[in-house]
Order: C-alpha cells, then structure tokens, then sequence
C-alpha cells in the first residue's frame, strides 16, 4: 500500500515521542560499528546550569552534538551496552567531514546525575579512559533550593514531571540534616528530597579524582558561566583542545520564578556550607564567588 503524505504524517504524529526516540535508536544501533565514543562528557551538577552549558559548547563548528541530552548510559543504562551508547554519537563518516571542514572534531554528552555515582566514574574510566570530563557547580545554597522548588512544581507542568515536594523547605532541610546524621552521603543523596546533601561537593568530586589524572577535569561554576560566558566557555574549549570560537548570544541556567528564601533560612545554610566550600575549594585550587 502507497501512503500518501498526509497518512504518513498522521501515522508518525500518532506515535509517541518515546516510540520514535526508539525506532531512531533502533537504526543507530545497526550502525553502531561505524559510529564513535564522545570525547568529553559533562557530568554534573543538578540544577546548576549543565544543559545549558552543554549545548554552549555544542555551538562550536567543531563539536558534533550526542542525539539526546542526559544520555544516562553510565549510571541507568549500563546494561544496554556499549553498541546502544554508541549509537547516540555521531558516525566515522560525520567526524571526518567535520574535521576536514573545520580542522578538529568532537563528540560529547551531558548527564548531571553522573557526579555523585561512583560505580558511574568507574564505567567511564574502564569504557573511555582518556574522556575530558567537565562538572559545573553552583553555590550550593541556590542549587538546593533551585532543586527544592522543581519538586513543589512537580506535577503541575509538563516540564516538571515527578512527586511533588509537600514539606516547606526549612521541614524538609531540617527532615535531611537528620537522616544524615546516621546514613552515608550517597545515600542521602538517592533519597526523594535530598536538596543539600547534593551541595557536598568535595566528596562528590573526590570520587572523580581519585580515579581521572586531575588533568582530565575541568571545574566551572554556574555563576562565572552567568557573569563572564565568552571568557568560561573560551576556557573550556582550550580544555577540549579545539580552537577559540565566540558563541553568539550563549544560553543561560533557566530559571522559574519561586518565593525568596527566608533571611534566617540563607544564613543558617550560609553556616552549613562554609565548612563544606572550604573543603571544595582547596581541592579545586580556587574559590567561586559563593559565600563562605
């Protein structure tokens, strides 16, 4: 049977975005042979700007974006293997023609939730032992509740889906400073309303480092990435190894509008996070302009 064009465009839109996603998959991975492994991957943090960042980056000439943001091989989809990975990167065929276009060519992804997981770090170093890895880092205070108020929307917009947070923020930071009194931070980390232990960022990234040569990462922070984009991202591409390029108009972290925090609520946490952005800071060499 011949299908016209308008059948064919009820058929494909009759499909969901899920079932397409695998379908494309689905040819990728017959050429997964042919296709490549990214040369850098961006592994976190929640709520502080990655995606953003990710597809700044992607502006280069030279890079060729993964198929999909928050790819989710190394920590999700392990089990899938290596040929699915793949088949989200572009093709042998692609990188050539990107390189003689442009001298250089390089591939990556994004995913956030990478930072925190050990077993994640140990995956990427075993599959892609010479892959530039890059975290973004946001003052932890704005990050948790950045993470706190997508969990009061979830639910209530397509663009935040999951369960939506019922506790005030002060009940719910109270309610996580005690569960971590007697868990480990990884676990509290993986619990539903884990907003600071997330803002640890010393022990997250001692993972990274006691497995990549330091001089494999590349650490940033969301707020030099808002105040100086052209200077930040200048760095990264000299970190990549690829050429100066000037990202016309970079996208910024979005931001939704959200009650301020409470005056004794930002000083309590202020106090929080000293101790743990001291730690940070002298492991990274550098201090961000968060409070300390």
């Amino acid at each position: 049977m011949i299908l016209n064009k308008n059948m064919k465009n009820i058929i494909r839109n009759s499909l969901s975005s899920k079932y397409q996603r695998f379908v494309k998959r689905g040819f990728s991975g017959i050429t997964a042979s042919s296709r490549v492994l990214p040369d850098f991957i961006i592994i976190g943090t929640v709520r502080s700007g990655s995606t953003s960042l990710y597809h700044n980056i992607c502006e280069h000439p030279s890079i060729i974006p993964a198929a999909y943001d928050e790819i989710g091989y190394f920590d999700s989809n392990y089990h899938l293997g290596i040929n699915w990975y793949r088949s989200m990167f572009p093709t042998n065929k692609e990188m050539m023609k990107t390189k003689k276009d442009t001298g250089h060519a390089k591939t990556g992804e994004d995913t956030p939730f990478y930072i925190w997981n050990l077993d994640a770090a140990k995956r990427i170093y075993k599959d892609l032992p010479y892959a530039k890895i890059i975290s973004i880092f946001r003052n932890p205070i704005d990050r948790a509740y950045s993470n706190y108020n997508v969990g009061k929307r979830a639910g209530t917009s397509k663009e935040f889906v999951g369960i939506t947070e019922k506790l005030s923020f002060e009940d719910a930071i109270d309610k996580e400073i005690e569960f971590m009194k007697n868990n480990s931070l990884q676990k509290s980390i993986e619990q539903r309303g884990s907003y600071l232990s997330k803002g640890h960022y010393a022990q997250q990234l001692k993972i990274w480092l006691d497995i990549f040569p330091k001089e494999q990462i590349h650490v940033l922070s969301t707020e030099d990435m808002e105040k100086s984009p052209e200077t930040t991202i200048s760095k990264i591409f000299q970190f990549l190894d690829i050429p100066e390029y000037t990202i016309k108009n970079p996208q910024r972290q979005k931001y939704f509008k959200y009650p301020q925090m409470k005056t004794e609520t930002r000083a309590k946490l202020v106090d929080y996070y000293k101790p743990l952005n001291e730690e940070f800071f002298k492991m990274i060499g550098k201090k961000f302009n968060w409070e300390v």
